[in-house]
């Protein structure tokens, strides 16, 4: 994180990413003196709701976030920008999204929990779109021309009022992780109860196991043992009305009607208060670790491994094996998970896994055969993206 007096005393000069956070009401136009360098420019958790016209003369720029901030109208002047690839405004006050704000460039947009209605029909001419975030919004329809967006790869459409499935997406020939649930043409009405619910008095919270965007998992031990489970268990208590990916109680709901499998994290009870809700889960032994990292800026939608990290031909074939047997389970249930990946992966030394993070996953069997058929296609191209990148650091 940089400071305003630094930029100011021009000490920043040359820089490529600058990172401001100092309750900003006004873009300051030092900025500007940066524009033969900077191409990552974050002025998330500030004030500001508008850029400059001047912001095209940052003409290295190629990220810009600015979430948490209260912007209505997505700024017309990014569109101006020549080689802006990424707009990230998650959590703003969004409503309006001119066509002249995408600019030609863009490869990666996260409009995640905003106020916004309709998306321009210029949204289905950029054709080197990968990733779109729009999770978290009022959209009731998509825009006709989505579905010449060839190079999409990755979709957060969840926690919206679609009344329709939007299926001038089900035939995007890359699209491989999609996450829908939360709207209108996919609603659920029944909480599933496939694991008995307990009360949230009856354990105690111990320590923390690790954290994603919808929920914080804790190690925890029982006050109360009604159902004579385990003595320790994982809580993944739920956080929030919203996340990046949808609502909470979607991939509560999606968790448990995935029911159970060798391979998948095993879910033993639940948490339906109208103030706390929670996932009770067996532990991972301590012996499993992560298979993979996130995508990273360059990636976009694809996994990155640790340098060096290499998997043999026995091991990759054993991983394939059961994460095909994990695909063909939840399909068969008619969840789609929406983030098949590396990352979201533990394995041990034996090559076995355990799969999990269901914040993408989305319920489909209300919707028609066709359209079931389409999102199993969808997912298998995630799973056949997994075999690659595992392929990629296969040695023997």
């Amino acid at each position: 994180m940089h400071t305003l007096a630094q930029l100011k005393s021009g000490a920043l000069l040359g820089v490529t990413k600058l990172s401001l956070s100092e309750n900003l009401s006004e873009f300051p136009m030092e900025i500007l003196t940066l524009a033969d360098s900077l191409e990552i420019l974050d002025l998330s958790n500030n004030q500001l709701n508008t850029l400059p016209k001047e912001l095209k003369q940052l003409t290295q720029l190629k990220i810009i976030f600015a979430s948490n901030n209260h912007f209505e109208v997505l700024p017309s002047v990014l569109g101006e920008c020549e080689n802006l690839e990424m707009i990230g405004f998650k959590t703003n006050q969004i409503k309006q999204v001119p066509a002249e704000s995408l600019p030609k460039n863009l490869r990666w947009l996260i409009l995640t929990d905003n106020n916004i209605e309709t998306l321009p029909e210029s949204l289905g001419h950029r054709p080197r779109l990968q990733k779109l975030a729009l999770a978290g919004n009022q959209l009731t329809r998509l825009p006709q021309s989505m579905a010449n967006l060839v190079n999409l790869e990755l979709v957060r459409i969840s926690a919206n009022q679609l009344t329709e499935c939007p299926t001038q997406l089900l035939d995007l020939p890359k699209l491989a992780w999609f996450a829908f649930a939360g709207n209108p043409f996919c609603k659920n009405e029944q909480h599933i109860d496939s694991v008995p619910a307990v009360p949230s008095a009856s354990f105690t919270l111990q320590e923390q196991l690790g954290q994603g965007a919808s929920g914080v998992i804790s190690k925890a031990t029982w006050i109360e043992n009604p159902l004579a489970l385990p003595s320790e268990v994982a809580v993944k208590m739920f956080k929030g009305s919203i996340t990046s990916d949808g609502y909470p109680e979607d991939e509560l709901n999606a968790c448990l009607q995935a029911g159970n499998h060798n391979s998948l994290v095993k879910n033993l009870a639940q948490v339906n208060e109208e103030d706390c809700l929670a996932l009770i889960m067996a532990l991972i032994p301590s012996h499993f670790r992560n298979l993979g990292l996130p995508p990273n800026f360059d990636t976009c939608t694809r996994d990155t491994f640790p340098q060096g990290f290499v998997l043999t031909k026995q091991q990759v074939t054993h991983i394939v094996q059961q994460m095909q047997d994990v695909f063909e389970h939840l399909h068969n249930n008619h969840v789609c998970h929406g983030d098949l990946y590396a990352h979201n992966t533990l394995f041990d030394q034996d090559a076995n896994i355990i799969f999990g993070d269901f914040g993408a996953a989305s319920m489909y069997q209300m919707l028609t055969t066709d359209q079931q058929a389409k999102i199993k296609q969808i997912e298998q191209r995630a799973l056949d993206y997994f075999v690659e990148d595992l392929k990629s650091i296969c040695v023997n």
